[in-house]
């Protein structure tokens, strides 16, 4: 990749003259001992930069088997009537064989591929590869701070997560298969251990691993917290962090209010399972004889569920912003448009997210007058949203565009967030949810709005902040080839479900060649799985470019490769445990200086001159 001029500005010389001397070398330091060996660097890490890594390698990990039991799944839809005897050597006894010799997905581990393809993107991926990532890598290197508040709670936040993956992962492997109730595990499935051959160990083992990842979360949100409120360095103050540090934070206080909820929705969910309780369960039948379960409501679970459900959304979605956000801005050589409209905005999505839950449950036969105030609710969160996308706009309008692999993705982002979202708008509507609730619609508007365009938000960062977390750069070329791949393979898997679901077709069915009313898709559905395999192969390459570039990628031989103001592009180009090597810059502008007084770019920590005032908004 082709490094751009860098400006005149010497951070070491501007930093050590003017610096803020935290006296972090002049006694004995976890830091300076860092290098010691194999383990402490690499496994039981304690520096934010290689628990950053850790997070994103683990994430990639899920997403090539959450990715592929999606590909495995399409195949059954699109082509139900051939052959899948080749897949029995992976899969065992969950491919069908007849004596012809044709092989067929058993229908119970279809469910089983659904139901661990979402929880593993929306949870293990999108939460903890998207947050965990970034949250880790650029909080203390934006705000001017050697590590996290706690280092040794950040890596048990990470040791957290794997040991959830692991728990998960394991329960692949069961004779009874996984959990296949829905990622969303409404009782009674979930809570009935007899209902299903995925209900039994299978349950008990996602459960277990999902606990275990509400602690992971609890423990990195509390870390970015306290780390942002009091650790910032000498002149950043709250309206100079850039927005990306803005959106962590913000994720962060949603998870720390909604996860708790949904734990302990979990736990009844185990009481129920194990202890006799009646929480989620009465007047249940199981093969015509009565259970002796009495009492309990199944809508309670519901909300206890989307309590989270909802604010998991923006705790994914939130992050991808702040990420297009910044690289927008530098890559488009412009301030960006609204800093403070778009912080407020943020704010105001985390605070209306928590007010708009029981939107998924319009169906569930709540009171139609309630569902009005979701609705209202609904309607309303659309307003911030819509001020961050007109600012991103306005960013881009008019601006010297570095159309790079990292601007391309940002510029994705905000395209799959406009036309994912707009779909949103029909879904908030009580009335027209009788007919899209649960169909392909659903199915698109989701897959869009918070899965594609966070994917997008992060490869976005992944592309701009490589040059930072391994001194190289990604290729340019397989970069370009990973993003058109994907954005038209995205368009042409999610938009026609659109049409799917405006014609009734329902999800999580395991075939649709039966039904007269719904065979007419058979030729779309081919196409939809046709592009889905081909997108797969494109991740592919992101992987290969991603560890390739580690070792052979062209090498970063400045502090500041892409011109940017803040202050990670500060640091030495490999930085140590601690950041910097001295002392600590000292800010004295806002993040976004870009083209100011003809100068192209003014990194935060360069003083005002005289008569020069500051740009804070």
């Amino acid at each position: 990749m082709a490094e751009v001029n860098a400006y005149a500005y010497s951070a070491d010389t501007i930093i050590e003259e003017m610096g803020y001397d935290d006296h972090f070398h002049e006694h004995e330091h976890e830091g300076d001992k860092y290098q010691s060996g194999f383990i402490n660097h690499y496994i039981f890490s304690t520096d934010h930069k290689m628990i950053a890594r850790q997070f994103l390698i683990t994430g990639m990990i899920w997403a090539i088997i959450g990715a592929a039991m999606s590909v495995v799944f399409r195949l059954q839809l699109g082509f139900p009537e051939e052959s899948m005897a080749w897949l029995k050597p992976l899969l065992g006894k969950w491919i069908v064989v007849n004596d012809a010799g044709i092989g067929t997905l058993a229908t119970e581990f279809y469910y089983a591929l659904v139901t661990m393809h979402g929880t593993i993107i929306v949870f293990f991926v999108l939460t903890a590869g998207l947050s965990g990532t970034f949250s880790n890598l650029l909080i203390p290197l934006q705000i001017g701070a050697r590590d996290m508040a706690s280092p040794f709670l950040n890596m048990l936040s990470y040791w957290f997560f794997f040991l959830a993956g692991v728990v998960m992962f394991v329960s692949l492997f069961l004779s009874t298969g996984p959990f296949s109730g829905g990622w969303v595990a409404y009782p009674p499935l979930s809570a009935l251990p007899q209902a299903s051959s995925g209900s039994g160990a299978g349950m008990t083992l996602w459960l277990v691993s999902l606990v275990l990842f509400v602690v992971s979360v609890l423990l990195g949100g509390m870390n970015y917290i306290t780390t942002v409120l009091n650790l910032r360095t000498k002149g950043m103050t709250m309206w100079r962090l850039p927005l990306t540090v803005w959106s962590f934070m913000i994720t962060a206080i949603i998870g720390l209010l909604s996860f708790p909820v949904v734990a302990a929705g979990f736990f009844l969910l185990m009481f129920d399972r194990g202890m006799g309780t009646s929480f989620y369960l009465s007047d249940i039948f199981i093969g015509g004889e009565a259970l002796n379960y009495t009492g309990g409501s199944a809508i309670l679970y519901q909300h206890l569920f989307w309590f989270l459900g909802h604010p998991e959304v923006y705790i994914i979605i939130l992050p991808a912003m702040g990420i297009s956000s910044e690289v927008i801005s530098v890559h488009a050589r412009k301030p960006i448009f609204g800093y403070k409209a778009m912080v407020y905005s943020m704010a105001a999505i985390a605070f209306l997210s928590f007010i708009v839950w029981a939107h998924h449950m319009f169906m569930s036969g709540m009171n139609p007058f309630i569902s009005n105030f979701f609705v209202l609710f609904t309607l309303m969160i659309a307003v911030p949203s819509a001020i961050k996308v007109f600012n991103w706009i306005t960013t881009l309008y008019k601006a010297n565009i570095r159309l790079n692999t990292p601007m391309l993705f940002a510029i994705g982002f905000v395209s799959m967030f406009i036309s994912g979202g707009l779909t949103g708008l029909f879904l908030g509507n009580s009335a027209l949810d009788i007919q899209l609730h649960d169909t392909y619609f659903v199915v698109a508007h989701f897959h869009i709005v918070m899965g594609v365009a966070a994917f997008f938000g992060m490869f976005a960062g992944v592309y701009h902040w490589f040059p930072k977390m391994y001194g190289r750069f990604m290729n340019e070329t397989l970069g370009r080839i990973h993003f058109w791949i994907t954005i038209i393979g995205a368009y042409m898997i999610f938009w026609p479900q659109h049409y799917m679901g405006i014609a009734g077709v329902p999800r999580r069915y395991y075939r649709f060649d039966n039904f007269d009313a719904f065979s007419l898709f058979s030729e779309m559905n081919q196409m939809i799985t046709i592009t889905a395999i081909i997108v797969f192969i494109a991740q592919l390459v992101f992987v290969y470019n991603f560890f390739s570039s580690i070792w052979y990628g062209k090498k970063v031989t400045t502090q500041n490769p892409w011109d940017a103001t803040t202050l990670e592009w500060s640091t030495p180009i490999h930085p140590g445990h601690g950041n910097w090597p001295g002392k600590l810059p000292v800010v004295h502008r806002w993040p976004y200086d870009l083209y100011k007084d003809d100068r192209p770019f003014v990194p935060q920590y360069v003083p005002l001159e005289e008569g020069e005032e500051s740009s804070d908004h």
